[in-house]
């Protein structure tokens, strides 16, 4: 079992940036592959990026390629995004979300991850 605590959101200016940060517990955090899901206001919870657990593999979605990043420290239990040019509707609750997986897998369903964090606030402001 993991537990995850984001940090790092906040208010920002339409074209700035932000790094969230998610800390797992735990000693098997090499065995998750992770994913970052944002959800605004009255709607459904999306996918911005996934991980493998090796580092290797990566997925974005559509909205955020070019902008965004997802990094992951395996020696800090800690998986990063890295949001560049933000713009008013990345507007959301972030989260992010764990399950185990082989090596290189990236996992881009949400009802295959079992482990989640509360969420970080992100809003950008035109």
């Amino acid at each position: 079992q993991v537990q995850l605590v984001e940090s790092g959101g906040g208010l920002v200016q339409a074209g700035g940036s932000l790094r969230l940060s998610c800390a797992a517990s735990g000693r098997t955090f090499i065995s998750y592959a992770m994913a970052w899901f944002r959800q605004a206001p009255g709607k459904e919870r999306e996918l911005v990026a996934a991980i493998s657990r090796n580092g290797g593999n990566t997925y974005y979605a559509d909205s955020v390629k070019g902008r965004f990043t997802i990094s992951r420290d395996n020696a800090k239990n800690t998986v990063y995004l890295q949001m560049n040019s933000l713009k008013p509707e990345d507007t959301a609750v972030y989260h992010c979300a764990a399950d185990p997986a082989p090596h290189t897998v990236v996992i881009i369903t949400l009802a295959q991850y079992d482990y989640w964090g509360q969420g970080t606030q992100v809003t950008v402001s035109s």
